[in-house]
């Protein structure tokens, strides 16, 4: 049977790692997870306690395409909160996951043949998503002096019909300031190139609250999700924040290709915006885990890295230990048992010299993979 040239997308790396993972384990080995961006933590207990009684008063069929108006009108009072920011609750769509927005953002604002910026490294997905619409995905090689962020300089050139941005970031976590960020905005003003802002990691900050782009302006398009702060990965919902003339457009198209969000998810979602107290809780455990990686990633030797701002990542260059990251995190999944990311997954051109440690799970866990981490390279 014939193929699409659109299906000929590259793998997830990352979920090729997961995989070699799992089959180490079910072979009985205990690795340690650094290779996800995944929290430990589960949903916050009001979520699944509202899911549950939601459960038992009837049937969660379709919602309407939007979401639920309540779900709606508690974020819009959210970036109030975060931002200082009046949001329009109409302006808000949920989506299945920050992937269903991204699928949403492109189809709405862009053609088939456009070209689409992002920064390299970056979250590997957006490139592929971009090519399996029938776009041109155009790598901005971002530099190290600009904390691997792109600034207007490295795309005036390149005649884009819009610009992903990240902040903070995946894989390096770090964020772009207010004035970087309007740097940005004006740039792609100027050149009528359609901005597109993923905060999924809004909330995931260490030293300074991220800025989101809806303080700048509104002529942009800005996605989130439940899965990183929320901590809700598996229950697939998350929104989008849309100019208010883009918003019938935006209904339309995900009428007709996700019908709406979860029912259950946006339930729980809803539940879990109030749960701050919790969720709070586990930002103790990322502080302390980005500093015991940011120590112990160094006494293992490998200690060139942009410490993170915002995430749960550290992006580090081991170019002066392997010319193959696809290989040397094989090698450290086999010898070590600490599961972590290459590079190639979000640079293909420098990727290969690049490794994402993720420090999401456990505190404990965190501990036992860097002295495994140790071991292995004083060994090696």
């Amino acid at each position: 049977m014939r193929r699409s040239t659109r299906s000929n997308v590259d793998p997830f790396i990352v979920m090729d790692v997961m995989q070699a993972a799992a089959q180490a384990e079910a072979a009985g080995r205990h690795i340690i997870h650094m290779e996800v961006g995944q929290p430990g933590t589960g949903a916050p207990r009001a979520a699944v306690q509202a899911l549950t009684a939601a459960m038992d008063v009837g049937a969660l069929g379709y919602t309407v395409a939007l979401g639920l108006p309540a779900l709606r009108a508690r974020i819009a009072q959210m970036y109030g909160e975060w931002y200082n920011v009046d949001l329009n609750p109409d302006r808000v769509v949920i989506t299945p996951g920050s992937s269903g927005g991204f699928i949403l953002a492109f189809t709405a604002l862009f053609d088939s043949g456009d070209r689409v910026g992002i920064g390299a490294p970056g979250y590997p997905s957006y490139r592929q998503i971009i090519r399996a619409l029938g776009m041109q995905a155009i790598d901005i090689q971002t530099s190290a002096a600009n904390r691997f962020q792109p600034v207007p300089e490295d795309f005036a050139s390149l005649d884009l019909a819009g610009l992903m941005v990240a902040s903070p970031a995946n894989p390096t976590g770090t964020m772009l300031d207010r004035e970087a960020l309007s740097a940005l905005i004006d740039g792609c003003a100027a050149s009528d190139t359609s901005i597109i802002s993923d905060e999924i990691y809004h909330g995931i900050e260490y030293e300074r609250k991220a800025v989101s782009a809806l303080e700048i302006t509104d002529e942009c398009y800005v996605i989130n999700s439940f899965s990183k702060y929320f901590s809700m990965t598996g229950w697939r919902v998350g929104w989008m924040v849309v100019p208010e003339d883009h918003v019938r457009v935006v209904e339309r198209i995900a009428q007709n290709m996700f019908i709406c969000a979860p029912h259950a998810s946006q339930v729980a979602a809803l539940a879990a915006m109030d749960s701050t107290e919790e969720l709070e809780h586990n930002m103790v455990s990322y502080r302390a885990n980005r500093q015991l990686m940011l120590d112990g990633l160094a006494d293992a030797g490998f200690t060139s890295f942009a410490p993170p701002d915002g995430a749960f990542y550290v992006y580090a260059d081991v170019s002066d230990l392997t010319k193959d990251s696809l290989s040397f995190a094989a090698e450290i999944l086999d010898k070590a048992g600490v599961s972590v990311t290459p590079g190639l997954d979000f640079d293909p051109v420098r990727g290969a010299t690049t490794l994402r440690f993720s420090y999401a799970r456990s505190t404990a866990d965190i501990t036992e993979g860097l002295a495994r981490l140790k071991a292995f390279m004083a060994a090696r």
